[in-house]
């Protein structure tokens, strides 16, 4: 397959991205060296991190993963084969509310630079926005970021349409950086707002598009086919209510391409994303190698006309 391009910015790379938010959570440092050798070995180089992963996890500050991230580049020496995306804004530890003010912004800039071992962020993405705080305020915080040569691009993930359009057009009438990216939630059970809200802003403004839980929380992995498989499962609240009659024809219909492919469901789920025109690349987190090479095993499958088909009408809400 070919390197997929970021929306109007420089960035080019095989379409599949690494989210790191399993660094230090659910993988320890050892794991994740491991992955992500493992990750750069099959020929990707795009992974997707936050300064605040994964501050959830009792005792942890929200530098677990970026931490991770830093010690591997340094050990491995491999900065110029890996593009590197992080985020600010996020709720963290020290930090309850979205903040995208510009002393904030520039404080953990500085920051995530330290902790990831770099001299500068590829891909700098607004998590949450900060409706407190004036865009332009925002957008002139990364200039001076992009003009000091700390961050290449920006982004946006979890910012309201209305927004991200407000964004461009302010970048646009005083001559700011405007957002390159969209990291909006997108797969094939959680189709609607994306499609009714994001993707033609993102067709109309030549934006990138990152999905996120581009497998609903495992739900599209094919490990789960009703209640009694989750019962164990770290994501049982995400999980336990898309078992109902649309989620079920979903695995179905996974089930049935899948066979016909000979490819895992979890692959056929993400092959999906990749065959619709407004995405860019999905993200994927594995926890084991052999997870992460059923995954990587999507942009290699050719979905047929008949196979968009079948999943399209399985996962419409119509």
């Amino acid at each position: 397959m070919k390197k997929a391009k970021l929306g109007n910015s420089e960035i080019e790379f095989k379409p599949m991205v690494f989210g790191a938010n399993v660094f230090g959570w659910t993988v320890d440092e050892q794991q994740s060296f491991a992955l992500l050798d493992a990750f750069v070995d099959m020929g990707f180089s795009f992974i997707d991190t936050s300064n605040n992963y994964s501050h959830w996890v009792p005792g942890h500050s929200g530098s677990e993963s970026e931490t991770i991230i830093g010690r591997w580049i340094s050990k491995r020496d491999i900065r110029n084969s890996v593009q590197i995306a992080t985020k600010v804004g996020g709720r963290r530890v020290d930090n309850d509310k979205p903040n995208l003010k510009k002393d904030y912004i520039i404080k953990c800039a500085e920051e995530s630079l330290r902790r990831l071992q770099v001299e500068t962020i590829d891909l700098y993405q607004s998590h949450h926005d900060d409706l407190s705080t004036p865009i332009d305020e925002t957008l002139e915080a990364y200039q001076q970021l992009i003009q000091s040569g700390k961050v290449k691009w920006i982004g946006a993930s979890n910012l309201s349409v209305e927004r991200i359009k407000d964004s461009l057009d302010i970048a646009h009438r005083h001559n700011l950086p405007a957002y390159v990216a969209i990291q909006p939630e997108y797969n094939l059970y959680d189709r609607d707002k994306f499609e009714q809200q994001y993707a033609q802003l993102a067709a109309d403004n030549h934006l990138g598009v990152i999905t996120y839980y581009s497998l609903a929380s495992g739900f599209l992995s094919g490990k789960y086919r009703n209640l009694d498989d989750i019962k164990e499962a770290k994501r049982i609240v995400a999980l336990k209510d898309r078992f109902n009659p649309r989620g079920l024809r979903i695995l179905d219909a996974l089930a049935e391409v899948s066979h016909n492919q000979q490819a895992p469901m979890s692959a056929i789920a993400l092959a999906w994303l990749l065959h619709k025109p407004c995405v860019t690349a999905p993200i994927v987190s594995a926890t084991s190698i052999q997870q992460l090479e059923e995954l990587a095993r999507a942009i290699q499958i050719e979905l047929s006309e008949e196979e968009m088909r079948i999943l399209d009408a399985a996962s419409s809400h119509r």
